[in-house]
């Protein structure tokens, strides 16, 4: 995205690490936390909001716990020629991941590959059905590398405000 930042003082920054530690907290809490009034955290947090610095609330659930055991990385590399698609390759490729429940995060990519994709499935037998009768059945996919995490070392949703 290229929206432009948002002219943000030390008072909305600390409630904006607070919400992003507990989405929940209270703005009592808060404010008690960062030296204001429940109220005056209230009108921060609506201004935020508007000015679509908080984009949203979300839960955020452990794969684990729903039965996803396996998260891989694939770089994925697209057919350049847009001979056989009345729409670009790209195009095509975007829309069809957005219809992908195992794909968690799609990034577009400098370099050699043109996107990478966070995949989380419930084991091998998903990721090789998803990776062959999803992926690559694509008509815009020429190739695709796969990672596969091992141990997460870091994972955080939060922005360093």
């Amino acid at each position: 995205m290229t929206d432009s930042p948002i002219a943000l003082d030390k008072l909305d920054r600390a409630i904006l690490r607070r919400l992003q530690d507990d989405g929940r907290e209270t703005y009592e809490s808060i404010g008690e936390q960062v030296g204001l009034s429940a109220s005056a955290v209230l009108r921060r947090v609506k201004r935020l909001e508007e000015v679509r610095a908080i984009a949203r609330y979300v839960a955020l659930v452990r794969p684990e716990a729903v039965g996803l055991g396996l998260t891989a990385y694939l770089n994925v590399r697209l057919e350049k020629n847009t001979e056989t698609h009345k729409r670009n390759p790209m195009d095509l490729f975007r829309a069809a991941v957005q219809s992908w429940p195992e794909v968690v995060e799609c990034a577009s990519l400098t370099g050699e590959m043109d996107y990478l994709l966070r995949v989380v499935v419930r084991d091998m037998a998903h990721y090789s059905r998803f990776v062959m009768d999803t992926l690559l059945k694509h008509p815009s996919v020429q190739d695709c590398k796969t990672s596969f995490v091992l141990d997460t070392v870091k994972s955080t949703t939060a922005m360093p405000v």
